[in-house]
């Protein structure tokens, strides 16, 4: 080339004459400009996702909430509890009252009197004029809220549009939600209220840079006070208190941290906050509905006989006290078993001398128990210390810790127990009589009252009582068992070792020769008052102890470890005119995928560490963080909401599951996210490994902005979706209740042998 060429080429004229690239600062505010239009885009496309989902689980909701127009299973507890809200009437439950107050205030606010008790299911609600689809429609809507509450979630954790769309349809087309959230139950208001907490605790996390600001504090304090709303549901809310405790405790030792700069005084004022947001607010908030509850609940009602008499005589008009007399010595009472309502009984059959085992018995007079009351249960309670003529006729009380013997009216025997196998638990001492003038020292019983600090005088009706043997230390006890052919079928009683057990209390009933109604009705009845915190915790320690009892065997309960496969399913209710039925069983497609993402979120998170430990690095930094710690936190609530009922004792049943199966679905949809879309060579991970991109090609930018998923992963996403509405569909006349299923069609959708579904046995299963 020559020099004139080489000169003309660089002619500064000629460079004028050709386009200049942009500039950087050009560049930027182009890509800003963009980066707005396309964020306006986006918020668009979100507000139009979330209004078509909450229209569609509205819909799927409210679908014929007004069939069946009969009592469906726990409709018998919390419809009947928020009419005794409305009565005022005290009744006991083992759940904290918020949830049946809320269902309480739909009825109030309509006009609803409460006079129905829905004692049975497929008790007719239109016969009796109650106004169920109202009651019914608060549950159903706060399952619409709950789906708001999940899309919300996902989309300030950062998800794509397409995985905050998917992981909400999945939950809305979820069977066991549906027919879960559309009857009178507890577990929509726990489920919204534990969706609100874990978004009020996203809402702070993303602020842990403006901190102590007025959002900050904002979402902190919500986050507590949903909290709280979350355990006055049910005491399960203890799960989502443990988690968020733990997520705050990790959130506390990552500011403790000493190569960041430690401040001990700005430590304490995180620490402080936590503390008076997180604890002392939920504390106030969850006290402050147990006060509500004893402020409406001030007339006698069904609940008493759980409570002690000093509680019991802070109630009005109590039939209970109306009942109750005063004990005095040479009365003869009734005596009947708190648990199994069983009157202590005797009669002149003896033991039989060698029992079918081998045993031998004292082949002394049969004690048992009896269900209905005869004249051979009448008891005659009988002084230890020398009384005088004068103090007999004026009448001698009774008082807690006296020793008593009791004398059987019919036989004229006193009751007796002592160092010989009882007739069914070899482990229990033999209760028996003896003539009156043998034996004394093992006819000595302690009257043993379950509330003496309160009243130390026996009282009929008012004072559950123990009977402990002065000789062997044991309790006169008795339970379910029948004793065989010999003992008439009758319930076997005993010395009970356990003295410690619940199940020793007995209590008087009645005292012959006197009308306890007749005497009281002319004496004022006083009203005690009794401390908030006393009643709240005499409450607490009955709903606990009363909740770990519940272990008598139900035809539907199931164990943890069958729920995420859905092994066993629940029976609300069917109609053998019609042949309908409703069966609450969850998605096939929605939980399977869900408890593979727990594995596939296990592995990977076990991959990356051990790649890690080796020095590299498979996942971008963010794409990790957000897999790891927010995935992370979707596995702590799903864990922490499943594996603490494998320790529990008491009954349990697939609907304990539905907390958990929530938490499954958002982590469902932080393992697609990682998968479909997060894994792609997006603009955006080539932006960060190499930022001169910008300015070689600028119609890349409007790509840049943010990653999105493939063909192949909208394809996934719409196979998921489609399955899981078609599994919804097929489940669907189970869910409702529809009619005019046919054997063959119930069959059909009996996916599972173990599912108990009505009016479809297979030829020689028992209907």
């Amino acid at each position: 080339m020559t020099d004139a060429a080489l000169r003309k080429r660089r002619d500064p004229h000629d460079e004028k004459s050709l386009p200049m690239p942009p500039s950087p600062k050009q560049d930027l505010k182009k890509v800003n400009g963009l980066h707005q239009r396309q964020e306006q885009q986006h918020q668009l496309a979100h507000r139009a996702t979330f209004v078509g989902l909450v229209i569609l689980s509205f819909f799927v909701s409210f679908y014929k909430i007004w069939y069946p127009a009969q009592v469906v299973f726990d409709e018998v507890h919390f419809g009947k509890f928020a009419g005794y809200y409305l009565r005022r009437s005290y009744f006991f439950d083992v759940h904290p009252p918020l949830a049946k107050m809320m269902i309480a205030a739909v009825g109030y606010l309509i006009g609803y009197d409460g006079h129905f008790e829905f004692t049975n299911i497929g008790d007719d609600y239109i016969e009796n004029n109650v106004p169920y689809v109202a009651l019914r429609s608060l549950p159903a809507t706060l399952n619409v809220l709950c789906v708001c509450l999940v899309y919300s979630i996902m989309k300030q954790s950062g998800y794509s549009l397409s995985i905050c769309a998917l992981t909400t349809a999945l939950m809305v087309f979820d069977s066991a939600l549906v027919a879960q959230h559309r009857l009178i139950m507890l577990d929509s208001m726990l489920i919204f209220f534990m969706l609100a907490t874990v978004y009020c605790y996203i809402r702070f996390r993303k602020l842990r840079y403006q901190e102590f600001s007025t959002g900050w504090w904002f979402w902190l304090v919500a986050t507590g006070i949903n909290m709280a709303l979350t355990l006055s549901v049910k005491l399960v809310g203890l799960f989502l208190v443990i988690t968020i405790g733990i997520a705050v405790l990790v959130d506390l030792w990552a500011l403790f941290d000493i190569k960041r700069g430690l401040d001990m005084n700005h430590f304490m004022r995180h620490f402080y906050a936590r503390a008076i947001a997180l604890i002392i607010i939920p504390i106030a908030v969850y006290l402050f509905w147990f006060y509500i509850h004893f402020a409406i609940l001030v007339e006698s009602g069904p609940g008493d006989s759980f409570m002690s008499t000093h509680f019991k005589e802070t109630l009005q008009n109590s039939a209970t006290k109306m009942k109750s007399l005063e004990i005095n010595y040479y009365d003869n009472i009734t005596l009947l078993h708190k648990d199994t309502e069983a009157y202590l009984h005797s009669h002149d059959l003896q033991y039989p001398l060698r029992y079918d085992d081998g045993r031998i018995s004292s082949k002394g007079q049969q004690v048992v128990g009896i269900k209905e009351f005869d004249m051979n249960s009448w008891w005659q309670v009988l002084p230890t210390k020398d009384l005088d003529d004068d103090e007999i006729k004026d009448g001698v009380k009774v008082h807690h810790n006296d020793i008593i013997r009791l004398k059987h009216l019919e036989t004229g025997t006193i009751l007796l127990t002592h160092d010989v196998a009882s007739p069914l638990l070899s482990t229990n001492e033999e209760v028996t009589t003896v003539e009156p003038d043998t034996r004394y020292n093992e006819t000595l019983f302690k009257l043993i009252l379950e509330d003496s600090n309160n009243n130390d005088v026996w009282h009929t009706h008012l004072s559950p009582f123990k009977l402990l043997h002065m000789d062997t230390k044991v309790a006169v006890w008795t339970h379910d068992q029948a004793l065989p052919e010999w003992g008439l079928g009758l319930q076997d009683v005993n010395g009970n070792k356990n003295t410690n057990e619940n199940s020793n209390y007995w209590v008087a009933q009645e005292i012959m020769g006197k009308n306890a109604t007749e005497i009281n009705m002319n004496k004022k009845q006083e009203i005690k008052s009794m401390l908030f915190l006393r009643k709240f915790l005499e409450l607490q320690g009955r709903m606990l102890s009363h909740n770990a009892g519940l272990t008598k065997p139900h035809p539907y309960q199931s164990s943890p470890i069958s729920w995420p496969f859905m092994v066993r399913g629940i029976s609300y209710w069917s109609n053998n005119d019609t042949r309908e039925q409703i069966y609450m069983t969850g998605n096939l497609v929605g939980w399977y995928l869900g408890t593979a993402s727990v594995a596939i979120y296990a592995g990977i998170l076990l991959a990356d560490t051990l790649a890690r430990h080796r020095g590299i690095e498979p996942i971008d930094g963010p794409v990790r963080q957000r897999f790891i710690y927010n995935g992370g936190f979707f596995v702590l609530l799903w864990l922490l909401h499943y594996a603490p009922f494998f320790i529990m004792g008491r009954a349990l049943f697939l609907h304990h599951y539905l907390p958990a199966a929530v938490c499954n679905y958002m982590l469902l949809g932080a393992v697609l996210q990682f998968m479909l879309i997060d894994g792609i060579d997006s603009p955006v991970s080539k932006l960060q490994r190499n930022p001169e991109a910008l300015r070689h090609r600028y119609n890349s930018i409007v790509s840049i902005v943010q990653a999105s998923p493939d063909t192949k992963s909208y394809v996934a996403f719409a196979l998921i979706l489609i399955c899981q509405i078609a599994v919804f569909v097929f489940l669907a006349p189970l869910i409702y209740g529809s009619p005019g299923l046919s054997v063959s069609q119930v069959l059909h959708r009996k996916i599972y042998s173990s599912w108990d579904l009505q009016y479809g046995k297979h030829h020689g299963e028992r209907e």
